[in-house]
């Protein structure tokens, strides 16, 4: 019953509407009654039309040093920016595989025991300016097989072709913490979304709330990216410096507390 009325309070929703670009909008909206998984929840999402056409995917990413996200943003001049995969913050660069126009920037880095993690299982991809999504099919490399020429290895794998994914109760997993996300809707329609947390305005989501939040939007496959003190969505133009959600690397609910982070998925006019 809960998850019902959740699911109702989402999709009734007045969200906050900007046009961003031809094609890409800016939905935003902030529960501030305890009014979605009985609690606040500040969710900020763009919806880009996935052609290839007027707005087109990109990857920005860098090896040896973290830049903000609203920094690679207007580096490469582009619309918008969600933060990308997990990186190594003492050492710099990706920890999963990163391939940008076809060069290899990072490779994925393995435990002790040559295993995975769970973060090295999906992939976005992008193709003449095209995102998509892949499920690893369990072979070693995997990664360096795939055809497209921009990849970015992330996760974990939330939902694929409309079936949710099997995700462990570990504390990654089940507990609340921000979140930054990218799913595919079956009518060619891309969201990137953040949600906030670490704050008594907005308590951030366990994955499996995440999972619910995307499928109610519509989303059939759905990819988890880096979240925490990460999470940032950059949209060029706007106030506070472009920064739409409230990051926590200042422990301040404002726009001012940005990570520098390894690479990130961008959004440009064509």
């Amino acid at each position: 019953m809960a998850q019902n009325q959740d699911s109702l309070t989402l999709v009734r929703t007045k969200w906050h509407k900007n046009r961003v670009a031809k094609k890409v909008r800016l939905f935003r909206y902030h529960f501030n009654e305890n009014n979605l998984f009985a609690a606040n929840e500040n969710i900020s999402f763009l919806e880009i039309k996935n052609t290839g056409r007027r707005a087109v995917f990109a990857i920005g990413a860098e090896d040896k040093e973290l830049i903000a996200t609203s920094d690679f943003g207007r580096r490469d001049t582009a619309l918008a920016a969600i933060n990308g995969n997990f990186f190594d913050v003492k050492n710099v660069g990706s920890v999963d595989f990163v391939k940008v126009n076809g060069n290899t920037i990072n490779t994925n880095r393995l435990d002790k025991n040559g295993n995975r993690a769970f973060h090295q299982r999906a992939a976005a991809v992008i193709n003449n300016g095209k995102i998509g999504i892949k499920k690893w099919d369990g072979t070693a490399n995997w990664e360096t097989n795939l055809l497209e020429k921009n990849v970015l290895l992330n996760g974990p794998l939330l939902a694929f072709d409309g079936i949710k994914e099997n995700i462990d109760t570990a504390a990654f997993n089940r507990l609340r913490h921000p979140r930054t996300c990218l799913g595919l809707k079956p009518n060619g329609r891309v969201i990137m979304l953040t949600v906030d947390g670490r704050n008594d305005n907005s308590a951030g989501m366990s994955l499996f709330e995440l999972t619910n939040i995307m499928t109610w939007l519509g989303c059939t496959t759905i990819i988890n990216f880096d979240g925490g003190g990460s999470t940032t969505l950059w949209v060029s133009g706007f106030p506070d410096n472009g920064i739409i959600n409230y990051p926590t690397d200042n422990k301040k609910w404002d726009h001012a507390g940005q990570r520098k982070v390894a690479n990130v998925i961008l959004i440009k006019k064509k």
